[in-house]
């Protein structure tokens, strides 16, 4: 079955225009899940990493040679359905009226200005991001890359009927027959695109990838110089773990062989499940932002075809609003997982400052408020250095939603600066200049609450009209 599985999924696939080595890397994964490869990892299979390097001890690096053969890619292929957006998630205003790729791209230009480099930007878009981000990047010339492509397109694969494993068919809704294949798609489809030819035949040798919704991870010289320096293959920026990644992918080395590898939660066994959760036994967690070597990414594929990156089976109905529709599997792979395809990768430890994504309106919100700051360059800063961001819950009936969440900050956020804790509850508008401090819980009544501009919540509990 697995051959008739193999060849109907590249045939869907080659018939929808994508490259061969996309059709390659996904037809080697239905290969490995029709084998039964275990696509689990258990504790006692992995150990946590000893210390890893921190950004701060790395020297200081002359920034025209550092970036002088430094690409930078952000994944760009998101809409963010879960917030209710129609439009790339990158096209949503981050703060003071500038979007996510415009504040991207002001921090491109300003190392370009300053240090004299080439830098190129380039954004990996989905079919539902092309046209409005390319539409975008009209409008800023200047940031145009002087003859490389400023995008390329990410694969789509097909989902998996859960019993044949043979491309899942819903004629009433064709395009619910496709999945994302997850950001670790990148590396093939670099190939297939024929970038990463490209940027090598330009002289560019390595690649920052981010994404496009964490602002804090901007190009540091410090890291380029090291990874040039080092020969470093491939390093994935980590952070230390606190119960907020709990969630999170963490780091661990292969008991096997010391090889570094990336667990996310879908390859947790069940018995494993508390193990996990254990962020001070597995301190380092992934950001997804990492800086690759291209020549060891161009020599991987040419050894063999593709990366064998891990399978993430991930069990769903076809149609993901109807419980009742056939249950299809989408393979996807992360792309801090390549860690386990290089030997000779390497962790750094980096500032909470440079992690700071947005997910979710709780996440916006920190982002839109005095937490930060815009520094020159477009770089953003913590307001209070050191500082954690707080903890922001929202009610997801009434602010999950971007319209929603926008309405009920018509002035824009309460000062959050010296907020530990926001939690909310039910229907809250929030007038101009609230202050937030400590921790505050907001519980509205059923007719809903209105917080009165100017006021100041400090460590209390909010049930009343204020």
């Amino acid at each position: 079955m697995s051959n008739e599985a193999v060849a109907a999924a590249a045939a869907k696939m080659r018939q929808a225009g994508q490259s061969d080595a996309a059709i390659r890397h996904f037809s080697h994964a239905i290969e490995r899940v029709a084998a039964g490869e275990r696509t689990l990892i258990s504790s006692a299979e992995i150990e946590p990493v000893p210390d890893v390097p921190g950004l701060a001890e790395l020297p200081d690096a002359d920034p025209r040679e550092a970036l002088a053969a430094l690409a930078v890619i952000r994944l760009n292929g998101g809409i963010a359905t879960s917030m209710g957006l129609r439009q790339p998630k990158s096209l949503l205003e981050a703060r003071e009226g500038y979007s996510f790729l415009e504040v991207i791209a002001g921090q491109i230009l300003d190392l370009r200005r300053r240090h004299g480099v080439r830098l190129p930007l380039i954004l990996m878009n989905s079919q539902a991001t092309h046209e409005p981000t390319r539409a975008a990047l009209d409008g800023i010339p200047e940031l145009a890359n002087g003859g490389l492509p400023q995008e390329f397109l990410q694969s789509m694969v097909p989902k998996l009927d859960a019993a044949t494993l043979l491309p899942a068919r819903w004629p009433r809704a064709p395009e619910l027959e496709w999945c994302p294949p997850g950001h670790g798609d990148v590396y093939a489809s670099l190939v297939g695109s024929g970038l990463l030819h490209a940027l090598r035949e330009r002289g560019y040798r390595r690649a920052m990838i981010a994404n496009s919704d964490n602002l804090a991870a901007t190009v540091d010289a410090r890291i380029a110089a090291h990874v040039a320096e080092q020969r470093i293959p491939f390093l994935l920026e980590v952070v230390r773990g606190t119960a907020s990644d709990r969630k999170g992918g963490h780091l661990a080395r292969r008991r096997s062989d010391g090889q570094l590898v990336l667990r996310e939660t879908a390859q947790t066994p069940v018995e494993d499940a508390a193990s996990f959760l254990d962020y001070r036994r597995w301190r380092y967690y992934n950001t997804n932002s990492l800086w690759i070597d291209l020549d060891a990414l161009e020599e991987r594929f040419a050894s063999a075809t593709t990366l064998e990156l891990p399978v993430i089976v991930n069990h769903k109905t076809l149609d993901p609003r109807d419980p009742d529709s056939p249950p299809v599997l989408q393979l996807e792979s992360a792309m801090g997982a390549a860690i386990s395809s290089f030997p000779g990768a390497c962790l750094l430890e980096v500032p909470r400052s440079r992690f700071v994504p947005v997910k979710t309106t709780d996440d916006l919100l920190v982002l839109r408020s005095d937490c930060f700051r815009m520094a020159d360059g477009f770089v953003l800063e913590p307001a209070r250095q050191g500082a954690s961001p707080p903890e922001v819950a929202l009610d997801k009936d009434h602010f999950g939603l971007i319209d929603d969440f926008d309405r009920r900050f018509p002035a824009g956020p309460p000062s959050l600066r010296d907020a530990e804790r926001l939690i909310v509850n039910g229907d809250v508008y929030f007038g101009a200049d609230v202050v937030v401090r400590g921790s505050v819980q907001i519980d509205a009544p059923p007719d809903g609450l209105s917080v009165e501009p100017g006021t100041i919540l400090n460590h209390e509990a909010v049930s009343a009209s204020a």
